[in-house]
């Protein structure tokens, strides 16, 4: 019965039974769906015979207690037309003994007991009881007899039958559920077989399945053999296609390759080969001016100049791009005040700003930052550079505000402005826009925006560019804030930051050796420094460079020293080789190079040097000035 009331309580809740039926696989849904009508219709039955066999079992008892209580009431009619109570009492007992009896009551028509018996069991509990009237001589009712029977029958019959009944469920269950469960793995087998083979396909395997089973079951098989088939086929093609495909695209990437090597190749090779003359004349243009009168020389010793300075400009360039190519570069963080830096760009613009009768506002602010004093410099006078060199009127702004944590720089100008179609791909190296410049204006090699991304990137930070055509540009850069510090005591500097360039100091009577292969730059060294009251000494090789160190009276004070000479051999072994020199230079000796080198290896061997290293074509100012910081830096380690 609790089976039943479980039944009964699942049919009242079949929301909650389908609910859970996704969960179950193929295989257990199809048994419960075999088991489940089953069980019901199997209870049913159940219930409706066993309540039909109770029913009959009651009813029969009924029948044999109006049986007995008939026998009782005609054997009690004389003694109750007598009233014998002892015979009356002995008809009760004789009542008594018939089976399942187990109480007679004779009773007058008003319901006085005449008799009464009882068997010993009685304590029990009342069970069915039964009334038979008894009849008088006059045929009239003089009285009844009631005859209790037991339904102990009753209750062993119902427990039989709930044992039957429970061993005929079990049995009928096991029975259909064996036969559903095998006609369920009969049905869900292919089934499962045809999903193991799609995971299998999802794989990238192959798969295929036999064909067997019902004939839905035959034609789905079969149709998914023919998709795999046809998928295997396709991936096949697929693969050959992207490995073609990854043939092409790594020998693409090795074109690509080669021609970048090639590219930096040629780039060092004619940066080197054409600086070498480029600095001679940087020389020999300073020597031509050193004192000269002439009003119309002097014109033309600054035409010299100015096409000198436009050269450099250009192989500076260059320069910056091979030097972040060899990796050479890398941050050195401190902090120092972004209006110091404001000064700088506004005292290098500002003549070619009015120049060009433009205006170059460099707005005061007292934000400190962190960050690469040199490379943010750089970064800073790009973007100045690009702007004067693409403004026609107006002007360039240079400002910065707080956001956050960081400090934005942003650097505006009015000039022709980008079209948006070419706003992304001014940061590529060698892109040019080529607006209409204005008469005069210098044209570069569309690689001081590429440098400026490069450099940003190794700040942690990246540049933003907004522009619209014939209104100006505007190019943004956010740098992390620093707290304000105190400069240095003793020094009135700050840590990280250069020096301001400072009048140049006084060269009298200092000993230089200047080592160079080439005769025109040897002759333009002599002269420049020569006339700064130097006594130079000038070598083309290592031999000659010795040949001194075996005569002089004392080391020069500086070296100068091209990287690469003559036979493969460069200043850096050179250098090394007068060290070891019995009468060579020592820690009191300074040592300088000088390169047009722009190889990413070359430029790494020279940072490892731990050298300082000018780059041709070097200007006489910038010679004399690295000249003394070197010689002032001497004089304070002794």
């Amino acid at each position: 019965m609790l089976f039943i009331s479980r039944a009964r309580r699942l049919l009242h809740r079949p929301h909650r039974v389908l609910a859970r039926l996704p969960r179950l696989s193929l295989a257990q849904q199809l048994v419960l769906l075999a088991v489940l009508p089953a069980a019901l219709a199997t209870l049913g039955a159940i219930v409706v015979l066993t309540r039909q066999h109770l029913d009959n079992v009651t009813e029969l008892m009924r029948t044999s207690g109006q049986t007995v209580a008939l026998q009782v009431a005609t054997l009690a009619q004389t003694p109750m037309n007598q009233m014998d109570r002892r015979a009356l009492q002995r008809t009760a007992l004789a009542g008594t003994s018939q089976p399942h009896v187990q109480q007679v009551q004779i009773r007058t028509g008003d319901g006085e007991i005449l008799a009464n018996a009882e068997t010993p069991d009685r304590h029990r509990g009342e069970g069915l009881r039964v009334l038979s009237p008894v009849m008088g001589e006059d045929g009239m009712r003089a009285g009844e007899v009631m005859v209790e029977i037991s339904l102990d029958a009753v209750t062993e019959a119902r427990k039989a039958v709930y044992f039957n009944v429970l061993l005929v469920l079990v049995a009928s269950l096991a029975g259909v559920g064996l036969a559903g469960w095998w006609a369920a793995r009969r049905i869900s087998a292919p089934i499962r077989r045809l999903g193991e083979a799609v995971d299998r396909l999802g794989a990238g395997e192959d798969a295929s399945v036999s064909v067997a089973g019902t004939s839905e079951v035959r034609r789905l098989q079969h149709g998914f053999n023919q998709a795999a088939s046809a998928l295997a086929e396709s991936r096949r093609l697929l693969q050959s296609r992207i490995g073609d495909a990854t043939a092409e695209l790594a020998r693409k990437n090795q074109q690509l390759e080669l021609a970048s090597q090639a590219k930096t190749r040629l780039l060092a090779a004619a940066s080197h080969d054409l600086r070498q003359p480029l600095h001679a004349l940087t020389l020999f243009s300073d020597g031509l001016a050193n004192g000269e009168s002439d009003p119309v020389r002097l014109t033309r010793i600054g035409h010299i100049r100015e096409c000198v300075e436009s050269l450099d400009r250009l192989f500076s360039e260059l320069l910056n791009l091979s030097q972040l190519d060899a990796g050479v570069l890398q941050p050195q963080w401190s902090d120092f005040p972004l209006d110091r830096l404001f000064d700088e760009i506004s005292r290098n613009f500002r003549p070619v700003a009015e120049q060009q009768g433009l205006r170059l506002v460099a707005r005061k602010t007292d934000a400190w930052v962190r960050c690469d004093y040199v490379m943010l410099s750089r970064i800073l006078n790009n973007l100045v550079s690009n702007s004067l060199r693409h403004t026609v009127e107006g002007g360039v702004l240079i400002g910065a505000r707080r956001r956050g944590r960081g400090i934005r720089i942003d650097v505006w100008d009015t000039g022709v402005g980008i079209a948006p179609q070419h706003q992304e791909r001014v940061f590529e190296e060698f892109f040019q826009v080529d607006p209409l410049r204005k008469q005069g204006a210098t044209r570069g090699m569309g690689l001081g925006l590429s440098t400026v991304q490069r450099l940003a990137a190794l700040l942690n930070t990246r540049v933003e560019l907004n522009s619209v055509q014939h209104r100006g540009t505007c190019v943004r850069l956010l740098v992390r804030a620093a707290e304000p510090i105190a400069a240095i005591a003793g020094s009135g500097e700050l840590a990280g930051m250069p020096p301001p360039l400072e009048a140049p100091a006084s060269l009298e009577g200092v000993r230089v050796l200047v080592i160079d292969d080439e005769r025109t730059i040897l002759e333009g060294l002599q002269v420049v420094i020569g006339s700064w009251g130097a006594q130079v000494m000038a070598a083309q090789t290592r031999a000659e460079a010795l040949a001194f160190a075996d005569s002089w009276d004392e080391p020069p004070e500086v070296v100068l020293s091209d990287l690469l000479l003559q036979g493969g051999d460069n200043g850096l072994d050179v250098l090394a080789a007068l060290e070891r020199h019995p009468r060579g230079i020592g820690a009191g000796t300074a040592r300088l190079l000088v390169t047009g080198e722009t190889k990413p290896d070359r430029l790494r061997e020279v940072a490892q040097a731990g050298i300082m290293v000018l780059y041709k074509p070097v200007s006489p100012r910038a010679l004399r000035q690295a000249i003394a910081t070197q010689l002032a830096a001497l004089r304070v380690s002794a």
